[in-house]
């Protein structure tokens, strides 16, 4: 269907709108020959790989999917290795409904997209990863921003950006012009055409804050990633700083704008790329009326508020430079003069530079060493980026000129190298000193390895000058300065192998003098003088890519299954973090599983799945720190029988002996069907063994899409020894292959029965089932149990499995005994035993009767006040709360707790902090928290009046749970069992407790219900 939008610049524009993406080409083999990386293909070898390669984890991995480089420039050259080697670790799997993204940080952090994403730099990301051959990583991450999680509802607050309600636009982020990008390297320009859709309604997006006045669009300076700027602190809120007309947002929109135009031309839609063509003109004429400086000739911030006259600040900031990484600056002497600041002592240059504002400004370096995050002049990688980037499109797409020379490029990236360097090794983290060797902002467990930069795309793409093409050809501009060579080995493009190289006599690499040129081991180009020259890369045919695979055994960001478990693990390290969809080798921050400390001969590490799951392909990363932790002498893989025996799965490792810090693989020579797979090591000698990975991956099919309705929060509602009826969906798109077989699959003790005749002749179409599903009576409230749709192609070993969560849903109405009802309509308050916990004093609680609310105060430091009901709890119980307000304040603590209690100093109850609006499950028992009892984690959830709280204890589960508008959906759900045995929580007592600074708390009810 055509939508019609209209466009902010005042044009209506039409666009395709894409219910989902038409499935790219892939590889078409079976799933017995498929691997887990690309082949190479024909290409040169003048390069030693496995040196250029030392040291780095999985050197197979980068074999495969890496350009190989070779540069006069050893600290260039190392750390453009060493940020391949961060890139892969930030690729992390999320599952296998969403597949791979791209991380920031390598832990997580709370103002995160789901599974971990951040906006801020996913252009830079989309611009890196668009070198490797492997592309699948990239087009899953697109898919996320573009139609899945990552361009999802988001809270408009203040710590999540309250300018803005998805999550693809909580940070500026120019996408389209990214994925035009890539496709002049990959070469796919159907897919990026297919995209056309979601980038129109991305750029779109920012329409709320486009200010027609101006025809500009206006951030804040902490959106665009940028904290305690120079334009912040001439501001009312220097964290934050005020909305702004900036350089980024600006330069960003106008080379979306124009990318959407090109990609709409490639598609034959000429209307379409005309009227985004007209936007950027219309952006690039108002960017120069206001934010262009004639007098100190450079681009500026101009306040939005308080300042009619667009009056700009005083200050150059280096964001002046961004409107050349989109070739958005005019290309005269004027605009190009600005450039003369980059290397001045009193503008940019820094030994560790450039700086984010220039020197001679009397904010530079203004609190920086105060603590993270100041953009006053400390070196940013993220900026350098854009820096360097945009100096590379001044030297190879604007006329000649004399401010800057390709050797400054090499200084500045030479500079950039030296900064990415902590103890003289490849290291890079959050923002650096300018002048001196020494990172500024360096978290422990929270920068190491900060994926927040582009590097290895300006070595390719701006210092060697390799710059794709979507027709068929690439253009070669190297901007190397006096280099007498280079070489770029095997670089993925377009589907082929392009090797360049440069030597100036012929002597380093003996393959004659001059700039040469080979696409797949072909020479096809020889000249001897260095220059922008453009090379015919002929189509290959169809360009297909690996097929999408997805692992069974991933459960990131704490889902319910699959659960991992071990016979031994040394504290920190979780089995759990040996299935959380990422792998790297790092002590910290760290993502593995161990057996450091075992008394144990051997130890094994478990996954349950929840249901039967057919594994066909096994594949494990092992830690190995070169200390205490080593490889492991021996392993292997069994798997669950029905029976609940074990035995070894079918197939021979490869390799025979496990290494460490690499891709061990068992290819299963039969397929098993099981619930549950552990792989079983032995240790060498003085050494224990760790597990950074642990997957069962399988190939999908694409062109089957299998679905299972859910309600919106992802799960399907069930109650115990009830049926529940449920649909689900299979969309066949493709007559090449399609479905041999569904079945819808529960855990042990479920029933399923199909409740129409299924897919008798499946053809490309859309095609409907029932099924009755009945859980045991055991099942506890809150608890998660998988359901799997099971779907097999007729392509040999591919399926389009999927995978949703029942939920054992709560209702108040189905608990036959009401304890205890307290609406504070009388004052019970002597019979709760108000006492302080955990060494904070009680507050002071009082009943209003005739408000019918209990009042709870503090007037002098923390208080925290436990109330017991005088009831048992028995086998079943729910604590259920209807709050009334909560204390006021800035910085003030205001939380409430409902569950069980045996005394102060033993508890089993939910939290809900109001100023945080979150909510999680704390589990104390003798004083001591118990976290392995706590389920991991906190959910973001708004309290809003009228709604209620309630904890539910379960067959040894305690789940939480908010009411609104009559709904009640689950918030947190916690193996409380694990710490407390269940038939000793039933003789504890349902309580509640609030913890509060100075200020007051009211509860309107509170109810006890039992079974």
């Amino acid at each position: 269907m055509r939508n019609t939008f209209a466009l902010t610049l005042g044009m209506a524009v039409t666009a395709s709108v894409l219910s989902a993406l038409p499935a790219l080409a892939h590889d078409q083999s079976s799933a017995s020959d498929s691997g887990p990386y690309p082949a190479v293909g024909a290409g040169t070898s003048f390069l030693d790989h496995q040196q250029k390669l030392a040291g780095l984890p999985d050197p197979a991995w980068f074999e495969a999917n890496i350009p190989f480089v070779d540069l006069p420039d050893a600290d260039i050259e190392s750390t453009y290795y060493y940020r391949w080697r961060t890139y892969k670790e930030a690729l992390k799997y999320t599952g296998p409904e969403n597949g791979w993204i791209v991380t920031e940080f390598l832990g997580p952090v709370g103002y995160a997209a789901p599974g971990g994403a951040i906006s801020a730099a996913a252009g830079h990301h989309i611009y890196e990863g668009r070198w490797l051959r492997d592309q699948r990583y990239v087009d899953d991450y697109l898919d996320y921003w573009l139609t899945g999680p990552g361009a999802g509802a988001k809270p408009a607050t203040d710590g999540l950006g309250s300018d803005t309600t998805d999550w693809a636009h909580q940070y500026s982020f120019w996408v389209a012009d990214a994925v035009l990008a890539k496709a002049e390297v990959d070469g796919r320009v159907d897919e990026a055409t297919a995209r056309l859709g979601t980038l129109e309604k991305q750029w779109q997006g920012w329409s709320p804050q486009y200010d027609k006045a101006t025809g500009l669009y206006w951030q804040t300076p902490v959106w665009d990633a940028m904290e305690y700027t120079a334009s912040s602190y001439q501001s009312d809120d220097p964290y934050h700083g005020g909305a702004g007309y900036r350089p980024t947002l600006n330069a960003y929109q106008y080379g979306d704008a124009q990318a959407i135009a090109k990609l709409a031309d490639l598609s034959g839609d000429r209307r379409t790329a005309k009227q985004y063509r007209d936007a950027a003109a219309a952006l690039q004429k108002a960017q120069d009326k206001y934010l262009w400086d004639a007098q100190s000739g450079f681009y500026k911030h101009v306040m939005r508020d308080d300042n009619p006259q667009r009056t700009k600040i005083a200050d150059r900031e280096e964001i002046g430079f961004i409107p050349w990484a989109f070739d958005m600056a005019p290309k005269d002497a004027a605009h190009t003069a600005a450039w003369a600041q980059l290397t001045d002592e009193q503008g940019f240059t820094a030994a560790y530079g450039p700086t984010t504002v220039e020197r001679r400004s009397p904010l530079f370096m203004k609190d920086a060493e105060l603590g993270c995050c100041r953009w006053s002049g400390p070196s940013w990688p993220y900026a350098t980026s854009q820096t360097a980037t945009a100096l590379g499109n001044l030297l190879a797409d604007y006329p000649k000129q004399k401010v800057v020379t390709s050797q400054d490029l090499v200084d500045l990236m030479h500079g950039y190298a030296l900064t990415q360097r902590k103890d003289g090794k490849p290291y890079v983290a959050e923002a650096h000193h300018p002048d001196e060797d020494r990172w500024l902002y360096d978290g422990t467990g929270h920068s190491e390895d900060y994926n927040h930069s582009t590097y290895t795309d300006l070595v390719l793409g701006s210092l060697l000058g390799i710059r794709g093409q979507t027709g068929d050809s690439v253009r070669i501009d190297p901007q190397v300065g006096g280099w007498d060579h280079f070489a770029a080995e095997n670089v993925p493009y377009h589907g082929r192998n392009l090797t360049v190289v440069w030597d100036r006599d012929g002597s380093h690499y003996a393959a004659g003098k001059g700039l040469s040129v080979w696409l797949d081991g072909k020479k096809v180009l020889s000249q001897k003088k260095l220059g922008d020259v453009t090379v015919r890369v002929p189509a290959k045919g169809a360009r297909a890519q690996l097929a999408p695979e997805a692992d069974d055994l991933a459960a990131p960001d704490g889902r319910a299954y699959p659960v991992a478990t071990a016979s031994y693990s040394w504290r920190d390290d979780s089995p759990a973090e040996a299935i959380d969809g990422q792998d790297f080798q790092l002590d910290v921050p760290g993502t593995r599983w161990t057996t450091y400390g075992s008394p144990n001969a051997s130890d094994w590490l478990q996954v349950d799945l929840g249901t039967a799951t057919t594994v066909r392909d096994v594949r494990t990363t092992f830690y190995d720190d070169g200390g205490g932790v080593k490889v492991p002498a021996s392993y292997r893989v069994e798997y669950r029988k029905s029976d609940g025996s074990w035995a070894a799965v079918p197939g021979a490792p490869t390799p025979a002996t496990p290494v460490g810090g690499a891709l061990n693989r068992i290819q299963l020579t039969t397929p098993v069907t099981t619930d549950a797979l552990r792989l079983v090591g032995t240790p060498q000698s003085g050494a224990a063994f760790g597990v950074t990975s642990f997957g069962a991956w399988r190939p999908v099919d694409a062109s089957i899409r299998a679905s299972i309705a859910t309600a919106a929060d992802g799960s399907i509602a069930v109650t115990a020894a009830t049926p529940t009826t449920v649909t689900t969906t299979l969309k066949i798109t493709s007559r090449d292959s399609t479905v041999a077989s569904d079945k819808l699959v529960a855990p042990v003790g479920w029933k399923v029965e199909r409740l129409d005749r299924g897919v008798t002749k499946p053809r490309p179409g859309t095609y409907t089932s029932k099924w009755k599903v009945t859980p045991p009576a055991d099942l506890a409230i809150g608890a998660d149990a998988p359901l799997r749709y099971a779907v097999d192609s007729t392509r040999r070993g591919f399926t389009a499995d999927t995978v949703v969560v029942a939920r054992a849903a709560f209702d108040p109405a189905a608990f036959p005994t009401t304890a205890w009802n307290d609406d504070f309509s009388t004052d019970e308050l002597a019979r709760y035993g108000l006492q302080g916990q955990l060494g904070e004093p009680a507050p002071t609680a009082t009943v209003d009767t005739a408000a019918g609310t209990l009042v709870v105060t503090s007037t002098g430091g923390r208080d925290r006040g436990l109330f017991t009901v005088p009831v048992a709890a028995g086998a079943q119980s729910a604590v259920v709360m209807t709050p009334k307000s909560f204390a006021a304040g800035d910085g003030g603590e205001n939380s409430l707790f409902l569950g069980l209690t045996n005394g102060p100093d033993d508890i089993a109850m939910s939290w809900y902090n109001h100023r945080g609006q979150s909510s999680g499950v704390n589990v104390v028992v003798g004083g001591q928290g118990r976290g392995d009892a706590e389920g991991g984690g906190s959910s973001a959830v708004t309290w809003q009046p009228g709604d209620r709280l309630a904890t539910v204890v379960s067959n040894g589960r305690l789940s939480s749970w908010i009411e609104h508008a009559g709904t009640w959906t689950r918030l947190r759900s916690a193996p409380v069992s694990v710490a407390i045995p269940a038939d000793q929580l039933a003789a504890w007592h349902p309580a509640f407790a609030l913890r509060l600074d100075p200020g007051t708390i009211t509860l309107d009810r509170v109810q006890v219900l039992t079974s």
